[in-house]
């Protein structure tokens, strides 16, 4: 069960409206590494994970990433302003004038349709963790480009805030993928010595050692 609270995570607010820059805030709404993805791809992943712990950390972290997707949406409404107007339609932005009365779509920045593609989903609990962190990372370095290219100090507040709560969830997810090294993928496979060589392709000498995988142990059935 889900409670929606009718209150912004945190309030938004720009200075001015600013059509060509809510194209780019759509790109956090329906884009391949918005809030909406991380939202559904974390529930999603939840479904099967058996640990109680890391079952709520996903499904608390996957409620938060609704609550960004509401702060994203109420950014572009107020950047877009209130009159639908096809002067201002430009690229990415031209079905939300003549179909969608300027209502944030989930669509990314381009104007391509959200799709569950962009879920990565394993049943397997350190793949899993791997993929969030990462995903959590990519939607980092989205909201920095964001930054960069504003200047407004209403929606920088809003990008910071949102930019630090993502660099929250990857901390968490890197302390739940330390509890689990001994589990999943992390020691369903054997470490056999050819997973012990590097190969150095590029240049004379070696810049790396040897990797040292940890030998797998199979005396406990797989959990998650």
């Amino acid at each position: 069960m889900f409670k929606h609270d009718k209150s912004l995570l945190q309030d938004v607010k720009v200075e001015q409206p600013n059509p060509h820059y809510a194209i780019l805030m759509q790109e956090q709404l329906g884009g391949a590494n918005g809030e909406l993805k991380a939202a559904l791809q974390y529930a999603s992943q939840s479904f099967r994970i058996k640990d109680p712990a890391i079952k709520d950390l996903f499904l608390d972290i996957a409620a938060e990433e609704l609550s960004h997707m509401e702060m994203v949406a109420q950014t572009i409404n107020l950047l877009n302003g209130h009159e639908v107007d096809i002067t201002k339609a430009v690229a990415g932005t031209i079905e939300a004038h003549v179909l969608g009365g300027l209502s944030p779509m989930l669509t990314n920045s381009s104007g391509d349709p959200w799709t569950a593609h962009y879920i990565n989903v394993t049943g397997d609990i350190a793949a899993d963790l791997l993929s969030n962190i990462a995903a959590e990372q990519r939607a980092k370095v989205v909201y920095e480009y964001l930054y960069r290219q504003i200047n407004d100090k209403e929606i920088r507040r809003t990008i910071d805030f949102l930019l630090n709560r993502e660099e929250a969830h990857n901390a968490l997810f890197r302390e739940a993928l330390n509890k689990v090294k001994d589990r999943g993928s992390n020691k369903d496979y054997g470490v056999t010595e050819d997973s012990k060589l590097y190969f150095d392709l590029s240049t004379p000498g070696r810049n790396f050692a040897n990797p040292n995988p940890t030998p797998p142990s199979f005396d406990n059935p797989r959990r998650n």
